[in-house]
């Protein structure tokens, strides 16, 4: 099948260049020049594992190509995804300019059949607006399809190649016939591929992240309590994960969620909801916990060696939102990091990834670090606020060396309490204890 991907940002090349995996001829057209020439000379222009090498391997085998000319693009293909960004405006509502900027590029370049496909994550009620401006513009027939993505960043090619469910809100059985079709390949396992109305599949996408977001949430109160009364989060976090109507999935405690989805999304179905004269309180609630959780490893700081911290220098492990990316969106660091220069400390960071994205927000604000075990040379404490399994066993002995005084505060709960303990750290944990 003959498919276009416009926009080549995150879920535009994982979706593109998946479906070339399976046979496909994709072209992704995207309006950044300097990005696109930078896909044409084989680079890639985000870290996502595996991706780089299924680029290059579809590239060379001429089912993948990318351009700028988005007209082009639209006349040579017999499904259009929209895959350009939706990003939050002011109020927290998702900005459609680009979606439907798109939308009208389509019909003014169609010159047959179309299934357009809403893969952006955007509000309800979208469809019909895409459905309106294309229209608006010409004569030729289409159907616009709803399909959210439903991708993890670190996992994003299985999460495509072997996904859960495929989810596509279609009214005319025309798409939705095509669109299983597409998805054939993926779902030869038996997992459902669930046809719905659009209003339904776009509801999905933002229910489904807010109710992850609303466990995070959740369980970073449990082990905010866990620290109040002296109870092990750990031990909490197994007992309630092992009740089968709960699952042991999002139920870890950390510095807060980050990220271009969970963010965005939960302030995303609040505007909604308000817009509908809705007032969905435990979301609220969720954004809000969120906040105070990403300051809540400054706290432990704080309370440790007081709010004057000139003098004092961290070593950071970890910058992304989450490991296994770089991005930095809404990433904790981003909030833990500049509360703690404002209090006079230096900090001496190293993540696999994101030191560059990283210095692009902070600058020289910071010390950047190559190594992990470089970073500690000298401080007065090591932070972990991004669980990268790099950090996960470090030498310990080599670690107390290095460090000035033995001390560790881990956002990300990734060293066991009780074994730091007996190696000498002075540990802080989240929901480890009293500390």
């Amino acid at each position: 099948m003959k498919i276009s991907v416009i926009g080549t940002g995150y879920v535009g090349l994982v979706v593109g260049t998946c479906f070339a995996e399976t046979g496909n001829t994709v072209v992704c057209a995207d309006i950044d020049t300097e990005k696109v020439a930078m896909l044409q000379a084989g680079g890639v222009p985000i870290y996502e594992p595996g991706l780089e090498e299924l680029i290059r391997r579809n590239c060379s085998e001429d089912r993948l190509s990318f351009t700028t000319d988005v007209a082009q693009a639209v006349k040579d293909a017999t499904v259009i995804f929209i895959a350009v960004g939706t990003p939050m405006d002011e109020d927290g509502s998702a900005d459609l300019n680009y979606v439907l900027k798109v939308a009208e590029t389509i019909g003014d370049n169609m010159d047959g059949y179309r299934v357009i496909v809403d893969k952006s994550t955007v509000p309800v009620g979208t469809s019909r607006k895409v459905a309106e401006m294309i229209k608006s513009r010409t004569n030729q027939p289409f159907d616009v399809v709803s399909n959210p993505e439903f991708l993890k960043e670190g996992t994003a090619i299985d999460d495509f190649m072997k996904p859960d469910r495929v989810v596509i809100g279609a009214n005319d059985s025309r798409a939705a016939e095509i669109m299983k079709e597409l998805y054939g390949p993926f779902v030869h396992t038996g997992k459902p591929i669930l046809v719905m109305d659009p209003e339904s599949a776009e509801l999905t996408k933002y229910a489904a992240n807010a109710l992850l977001a609303t466990r995070i949430s959740f369980m970073n109160e449990i082990a905010r309590l866990c620290d109040k009364v002296g109870a092990n989060f750990s031990h909490v976090r197994k007992g309630v994960g092992t009740d089968a109507r709960l699952g042991s999935a999002f139920l870890f405690a950390g510095v807060g969620y980050g990220g271009s989805c969970f963010p965005k999304d939960v302030r995303a179905i609040m505007r909604t909801s308000e817009s509908n004269g809705y007032d969905f309180k435990i979301v609220q609630a969720v954004e809000n916990v969120n906040a105070a959780q990403k300051s809540y490893l400054v706290e432990k700081i704080v309370g440790h060696y007081g709010e004057d911290l000139r003098g004092k220098r961290f070593a950071v492990w970890g910058l992304s939102f989450k490991p296994r990316t770089d991005d930095m969106r809404e990433a904790p660091s981003l909030t833990i990091i500049p509360a703690l220069l404002e209090r006079g400390a230096t900090i001496v960071a190293n993540d696999p990834e994101a030191i560059e994205e990283t210095r692009r927000v902070l600058g020289d604000r910071i010390e950047y670090a190559k190594k992990p075990m470089e970073a500690v040379d000298g401080a007065d404490a090591l932070l972990v606020i991004t669980e990268w399994s790099e950090f996960r066993h470090p030498d310990l002995d080599e670690l107390k060396q290095r460090l000035s005084a033995p001390v560790i505060f881990d956002g990300r709960n990734i060293f066991a309490a009780d074994k730091m303990d007996e190696a000498g750290f002075t540990y802080f944990g989240i929901g480890t204890g009293t500390r």
